[in-house]
């Protein structure tokens, strides 16, 4: 199991940046969270993981690795899309899976090359791809590339948990802004506090 890395200099780094995040930080400890280094296997999970909740997302995933095996863009590009789709999700989920993982299997998209280029290129690449927005690529930059300075807007959760860490009642575009820049360079480190502060109980 891997879990997204980060230490003392990223810590360190937030809380000289920003006192109410580094508090945070003291309260809950370090995170573990669970990552996905194999690229493609991080795509399909987060296309999976598309606007619905985790524990849903858990059990969608299992049973498509369940039907397909080794989680690779030939087994999944061979796969019949009517039993991907029967796995749990949407016939145009299901239609995007198969479709990315032809293209990936044919060489019509080198996902693996996307490792050496700046953040902004890889959002732009990977929403090329059906089915693929914003919050899709940030998910796979955090959780498969361990990019380090990653906040999501399209993140409900990262919000919710920015607006608890701040008593905001609202939260505009502005605002947000305005902290993910103080969160630079390790936004990344920052959103696992901002997730993990959006499901605490009051």
């Amino acid at each position: 199991m891997h879990y997204f890395e980060y230490g003392d200099t990223a810590i360190q780094a937030l809380k000289k940046k920003d006192k109410k995040i580094g508090a945070a930080i003291d309260r809950i400890g370090m995170i573990q969270r669970e990552i996905m280094p194999d690229l493609f296997k991080g795509l399909i999970s987060s296309i999976i993981a598309q606007q619905i909740s985790s524990k849903a997302a858990d059990t969608v995933w299992k049973r498509f690795e369940n039907l397909v095996g080794d989680v690779t863009p030939q087994n999944v590009a061979h796969t019949d899309v009517a039993d991907i789709q029967s796995r749990g999700m949407s016939m145009r989920k299901a239609t995007y899976i198969k479709t990315i993982s032809e293209l990936i299997f044919s060489g019509g998209f080198d996902l693996d090359g996307l490792t050496t280029l700046p953040d902004d290129e890889i959002a732009k690449r990977l929403k090329s791809l059906p089915g693929i927005g914003v919050w899709t690529a940030e998910m796979l930059m955090i959780f498969s590339m361990q990019r380090q300075n990653i906040v999501s807007w399209d993140d409900l959760a990262i919000r919710r948990g920015m607006m608890r860490l701040y008593g905001l009642t609202e939260l505009d575009r502005a605002t947000f802004e305005r902290y993910k820049k103080k969160y630079t360079p390790y936004g990344s480190v920052a959103s696992l506090y901002l997730w993990a502060l959006s499901v605490e109980r009051d």
